[in-house]
């Protein structure tokens, strides 16, 4: 059994974009920058937005923070995507979800600009992904792809089953795994909460991506023997034993899982540093699309 180590391998994307940076410097070039909104005081989503910032600092992006009130009007935050938009100097950026209740997230993510918006989120950008043309393509799938590519994970001709048919996980990853190239090529049934039978799917299935946001759903018996398993879910379930009063947890009942599997992601330490590294990936592609229409 082989752990999926996402933190490594985002260790290891983050340099590589480090030495880009680092030239670009030398150069006498613009680097990167990264901007994110964040409206309140969610705690996930702060300590999201932390890490990222941070990521920028280590490898030389500039990043610009705008966090806004938890009641900051939808009115307010369009000005502030439509002030984004405009920047010049805003290569990329994001706008971390989830927003508070009264705000319209499809009318605001629609509002970010396809060109800015590094998070793949925007129609446009589904789209092209959709159609296998360059474009942003959702940091989390994005960063999926790449671990397999980077382990050398054979999915060549393989049944692949996805748990989960979200717009920014489960519909996107079901795509890319069924495209031609490398870590795709493999037949890719989605699965939901209306799917019948998901454990007899799950069964057949050499590889098993899990999106749901449910604690330990996937069980070791709904796995079988040697199969790959990626594990998305990140899920804080309180424990008053805990420090934080919480711990984190996966979609898998990892330890016994990974008696069975061939390869397996940790959560955490799998999936999620990847999620930041492709977004810092995506950044770097704004900033090189942009300086070529310059």
């Amino acid at each position: 059994m082989v752990i999926l180590d996402g933190k490594k391998i985002s260790n290891q994307i983050k340099d590589e974009i480090a030495t880009e940076v680092t030239q670009m410097k030398e150069r006498g070039e613009k680097v990167p920058h990264l901007a994110a909104v964040l409206v309140g005081n969610d705690g996930a989503s702060l300590t999201y937005v932390g890490s990222k910032v941070r990521s920028c600092k280590r490898i030389g992006f500039e990043s610009t923070l705008k966090h806004l009130p938890e009641d900051t009007t939808e009115e307010d935050l369009l000005s502030l995507v439509n002030d984004l938009n405009k920047d010049p100097e805003i290569d990329g950026y994001i706008v971390q979800l989830p927003l508070p209740k009264h705000i319209d997230e499809q009318k605001v993510l629609m509002a970010v600009h396809p060109d800015k918006d590094v998070d793949g989120f925007h129609p446009t950008n589904f789209g092209k992904m959709a159609l296998d043309m360059e474009t942003f393509i959702s940091a989390t799938p994005y960063g999926i792809m790449e671990l397999l590519r980077r382990y050398e994970v054979d999915t060549e001709g393989k049944h692949a089953v996805i748990i989960g048919r979200s717009h920014i996980v489960g519909r996107p990853i079901s795509i890319l795994m069924s495209q031609k190239g490398k870590a795709a090529n493999a037949t890719v049934p989605l699965c939901h909460s209306r799917t019948k039978n998901i454990k007899e799917l799950t069964l057949q299935a050499d590889i098993v991506v899990s999106a749901l946001g449910v604690p330990h759903f996937l069980k070791a018996d709904m796995v079988k023997p040697g199969a790959v398993v990626i594990d998305v879910g990140i899920t804080r379930v309180e424990d008053k034993s805990k420090e934080k009063g919480y711990y984190i947890t996966g979609d898998v009942d990892f330890e016994k899982v990974k008696e069975k599997a061939s390869y397996i992601t940790p959560v955490p330490g799998g999936v999620g540093p990847m999620t930041i590294a492709m977004l810092l990936k995506n950044t770097l592609l704004a900033r090189e699309r942009h300086r070529g229409n310059a």
